[in-house]
This record gives structure tokens, C-alpha cells and sequence, in this order.
């Protein structure tokens, strides 16, 4: 059920007030990056300031007639509103005004609703647009909220919006179960990578700071990325090797925005429980935008309402090819790294951060000269599939020297299949300390 669209841009005059009412203002620019990447043709832009929203119509008379006249000049199908809309106001406005009235979270439902590519993005759109219509449904159905009265009309029945409501009801209610499989098979999909020891590191930030073009940096993929809100939607996730760690799995998530209708955080939490369960959260931020501290707060936000923001967090400060600036690692007084400043776009700096994500999601490691004797065939050849020898050398008494380096959890994992204990291996030279068993974990 998303909403019909036309082929070329529709003609919008927009709409942003400055309300002193304490509410923090939506950004004009951001909202007119919205309606282009909507695919709509602003053609007028109105502002003004009011202390509150007027009851009505939003705006004032007086402004609802300079809406009127524009409307008229420039023959427009569309007025959109940078603000969020009561049913009453929307409907109050399109017969004032004789055209469709969009606010906020319609304009950004449209977006999604065009970005979706997947099953499970097209479902949770069509969720999310379900909820913000089910609130609207008296329009366009007036004539027929009273049951007529009289001789062989009385009786049980139900009004055409009755019937509406039960139907977006059935509709809603099925598609959160069929999202309820997707998010439990997106689970048992966490517990696998969990019981393989692969940590999961989610790409967070603004809309449009470059998380898809840092991916293909990355990871060599051709993910989707232009310069423009919302050009992903649906998640992406790939396996990536990394020196010291090994396999990590990173994920593309969803752009956030400024008061992200709380009926998308709804929708797109099964999507959103990726950035939520990951072991690291890289918070991509647009270092050349003027606005990106007030973005920083908007994405600490979201990540608070979906239970992710006490993750640990490397920020990732994209496009300094935009500011000449040269790469760097911030750290704290402990000497970890805080921030990671990259250009996705050239590709200066991504190695320092494969340098950050190894310290910050690398666990101990095992590393010394290992030796094995002949009935140590199984744990010889445990050890090669995971790539942990990386030379061995044969000594005269049948034995051999293998020098070992491998995460310790991995290779805890290796000896409890085989029913060995750390103390009973042995070590040329100094033996590696066994810190879970000395209790520093």
C-alpha cells in the first residue's frame, strides 16, 4: 500500500515555520534535500515564525492565504510541511487549500517507501505507512461515517471507515507477524556468529554521512551510495577478514535523521536490532557539514531509543578531502582510540581505521612457540585450520615447534573439543600466560 507517485517530480511549495514554542527547530536545507530526493519540484518555499502552531490549519490566516495564492500561481499538486501534521490539520488544510498536504513523516514514509528493495524493507514501509494512515482514514470517506436511518435500513452493520479501520487492522497485525519471523530468524543468525566468536561491527550515522561508500571501501562490495538522504534503506551485511582479528562481520544500516518519526524506529527495529547486538558501533559523521555536532547528538538519539547507546563506539570522521585535512587516529588519556579521521571517497586514513577496529574488537592473543608431538596430530591440524601456525620446524626427537598465534578464545575452543587443558600444553621457552585462568577477564 505506498503511496501513488507520479513519474516525473511533482510541483511543491514548501512550508517551514520557527516556532518559539521550545521545540528545537527543524533544519530548512535538510528539509529541501527531503522533498528532491523524494523526487519532488519545490517551486515556492513560505516561512515565518508563530509562538505556537495555530489549532486549525497549523499556520495563520494569513499565511494560509499566501498558501492559497501560491498555490493558484504555480499550479501546485503538493504542500509539504517541515513539521508533523494532526489528521484535523491535514485534512482542515487540503480543503482550504484544494491539493494534497504532506507533512514530515509522510515525506519521509514516501522516501522509504521508494529506497525499499527487499521483502523486509518493502514490509516494514508498509508497516510504518499503515500506522501514520490508520490515524487519517475519515478523509474521503464523510459520506459515509452515519448509517442512513429509516423503514428497512436500520440495523447491524458497519460504516465504510468501520470496514477501512478492520481491514488496516488485519493488514497491520499479519505483517507484524510475518516481521516477527524475520526478526527471530535475524536472531538465530546473531547466536550462530556469537557461538563462532565473529564479532558483528554496525555502520551508524546522519543520512547521507557516506556509511555506504566507507562499506565498499571496505569490504570491495558495490552497495548503493549517492549523495542524497536515504539512499539506503534495506541492511547489508558482509564478511570481512581483518589482520589480528580475523573474520568480522560488517553491517550497512539505515541513515538516521532529525526527529526520526517514531513510527519508523517501530518499523525498522528487527533492521535496527543489527546496530543494537553489535559488538562495536562505527559512527560515521560528515566532517565538512556545518550542522554535525547537532547530527552527533541526533544519532546518540536514536541509538539511546533502541537500546544501543551504551555500546562501545569509534567515531568515524568521513570526507576530509573536503577540508584538506590529513588522517589521523584521536585517543584518549588511555591511549584508545576515540575517532578515526578518513575519506571514504579516496580511501586516506581507511587503514588506520582497520588499525582502531583491531584494537577496539581484538581480543588477547596467543602467541608463542608451541611444541607437538606426534600424537598431537588432531590438535596440529585444529590449529592449521585456523591459520594459527605460522611455521613449524621438526626437532630429532620427533617432535616439532610450531609458532602459534591465535585469539585465546579461539583457541580455548580448539582444546575443550579436543578434552585438552591450557596447562597441558607445551611451550618452548617462556609459556604465554593463560589470563582467564589468572582471573584478568
Amino acid at each position: 500500500m505506498f503511496f501513488d507517485r507520479p513519474d516525473s517530480g511533482e510541483l511543491a511549495v514548501l512550508v517551514h515555520l520557527d516556532l518559539s514554542s521550545g521545540q528545537e527547530p527543524e533544519d530548512p536545507r535538510e528539509f529541501e534535500e527531503l522533498v528532491l530526493s523524494a523526487g519532488g519540484d519545490p517551486v515556492a518555499f513560505v516561512g515565518g515564525h508563530r509562538d505556537a502552531p495555530h489549532a486549525k490549519y497549523f499556520v495563520g490566516t494569513g499565511k494560509l492565504q499566501e498558501l492559497q495564492a501560491l498555490v493558484e500561481e504555480h499550479r501546485a499538486e503538493l504542500v509539504i510541511f517541515n513539521h508533523n501534521l494532526s489528521p484535523s490539520q491535514e485534512r482542515n488544510l487540503e480543503k482550504a487549500l484544494e491539493c494534497r498536504v504532506l507533512d514530515r513523516t509522510g515525506l519521509i514514509l514516501d522516501i522509504f517507501a521508494q529506497r525499499a528493495r527487499t521483502f523486509e524493507g518493502k514490509l516494514q514501509v508498509e508497516l510504518a505507512q499503515l500506522r501514520h494512515m490508520s490515524t487519517r482514514l475519515v478523509r474521503g470517506w464523510t459520506h459515509l461515517e452515519r448509517q442512513k436511518g429509516g423503514i428497512g435500513l436500520r440495523g447491524p452493520g458497519e460504516t465504510q471507515l468501520e470496514t477501512d479501520r478492520r481491514l488496516l487492522r488485519g493488514r497491520i497485525s499479519n505483517i507484524e507477524k510475518r516481521l516477527s519471523k524475520v526478526r527471530t530468524q535475524r536472531e538465530q543468525g546473531r547466536r550462530s556468529r556469537q557461538r563462532a566468536s565473529i564479532p558483528t561491527v554496525s555502520l551508524v550515522g546522519y543520512t547521507n554521512a557516506g556509511k555506504s561508500t566507507l562499506f565498499n571501501q571496505i569490504t570491495g562490495e558495490d552497495v548503493y551510495a549517492e549523495d542524497q538522504l536515504f539512499a539506503t534503506l534495506d541492511p547489508t551485511m558482509r564478511r570481512v577478514e581483518l589482520d589480528d582479528i580475523g573474520a568480522v562481520i560488517l553491517a550497512d544500516t539505515v541513515g538516521f535523521i532529525s526527529h526520526l518519526p517514531h513510527k519508523l524506529v517501530e518499523a525498522f527495529r528487527a533492521t535496527l536490532e543489527e546496530a543494537a547486538n553489535a559488538n562495536l558501533l562505527l559512527h560515521v559523521i560528515d566532517a565538512a557539514a556545518d550542522e554535525r555536532l547537532h547530527y552527533i547528538e541526533q544519532v546518540d538519539e536514536v541509538l539511546d531509543e533502541i537500546g544501543a547507546g551504551e555500546l562501545p563506539q569509534l567515531r568515524v570522521f568521513n570526507k576530509i578531502d573536503l577540508l584538506n585535512m590529513e588522517p589521523r587516529i584521536d585517543r584518549d588519556d588511555d591511549g584508545t582510540p576515540v575517532a578515526v579521521w578518513l575519506s571514504a571517497q579516496t580511501g586516506a586514513g581507511v587503514e588506520l581505521l582497520y588499525q582502531a577496529v583491531t584494537e577496539l574488537v581484538g581480543e588477547e592473543m596467543v602467541e608463542g612457540d608451541l611444541i607437538l608431538s606426534p600424537t598431537d596430530g588432531r590438535l596440529r591440524a585444529r590449529l592449521f585450520e585456523q591459520h594459527a601456525i605460522n611455521e613449524e620446524t621438526y626437532r630429532e626427537d620427533g617432535c616439532s615447534t610450531a609458532t602459534v598465534r591465535i585469539p585465546h578464545s579461539d583457541l580455548m575452543r580448539i582444546l575443550s573439543g579436543l578434552g585438552l587443558r591450557f596447562d597441558q600444553l607445551k611451550w618452548e621457552g617462556e609459556a604465554p600466560v593463560d589470563h582467564h585462568a589468572a582471573g584478568n577477564f
